[in-house]
């Protein structure tokens, strides 16, 4: 298995916040959030962490303060204009880095406090697992990916309804197996390449995906509120 944490967007709806300091590295707890990710991460299991050409440096000078080896994975965009998307992103990577390994991808910005190897170990090899949150409030849930779950099948994920049918949510928290690879370039050009959530929700009517639930802290810097609200 290998992982892929996702930090190559812009921050834009956190500005000016990350106008010149990339979202990931916004600090929480006394380390960048990024950090918190890479802590988790079980040794053993490589790490590339994909950024771009506006923030390089600054991944740079991360990069030399970890403790264990982080392969950084620079995008060749300057702009938000520019960027490849979450979906475009991943794609990328695979077909760059010749990937044929099971996959965690983790987006950056994503803070959670579960046990991430049992995430790992729920893994069945075969099925694209996602890490489900119980946000606990039908309105809020409107924000995110919502979930309607079969047993563990995610029967179906509904990206940011506006009547979400349930207050289980899709957190940036996925093991994708090598054999739906494929189906990230096939996804792109129907415009859904930049939401890793409509592509769950493209895989769910293509394949079986399963869900894996949990209980513990979660939370998304998708806004400066958001972020504020934690200090």
């Amino acid at each position: 298995m290998k992982s892929l944490i996702l930090a190559s967007g812009f921050g834009t709806r956190l500005y000016p916040l990350t106008a010149t300091k990339a979202k990931a590295l916004l600090e929480y707890k006394g380390k960048a959030l990024i950090s918190h990710v890479v802590d988790k991460i079980p040794q053993g299991i490589d790490i590339l962490v994909n950024t771009n050409k506006k923030f390089e440096a600054d991944f740079r000078r991360w990069q030399a303060t970890l403790d264990r080896a982080v392969t950084l994975c620079v995008e060749p965009v300057f702009t938000e204009e520019q960027a490849f998307g979450a979906v475009g992103s991943l794609d990328y990577w695979i077909r760059a880095k010749k990937i044929n390994d099971d996959l965690l991808v983790i987006a950056s910005d994503n803070y959670f406090e579960f046990d991430l190897p049992k995430f790992i170990a729920a893994y069945n090899g075969e099925n694209t697992l996602a890490a489900v949150y119980d946000i606990g409030d039908k309105s809020k849930a409107s924000q995110y990916g919502v979930v309607h779950l079969d047993g563990r099948k995610i029967a179906e994920l509904a990206e940011k309804p506006a009547q979400p049918k349930s207050s289980l949510v899709a957190i940036a928290c996925y093991i994708f197996p090598p054999r739906i690879f494929p189906l990230l370039f096939q996804c792109r050009p129907q415009g859904r390449k930049d939401n890793l959530g409509n592509f769950i929700s493209y895989l769910v009517e293509k394949d079986e995906v399963h869900g894996y639930t949990f209980s513990d802290a979660w939370f998304d810097i998708g806004s400066i509120e958001v972020y504020q609200s934690l200090q």
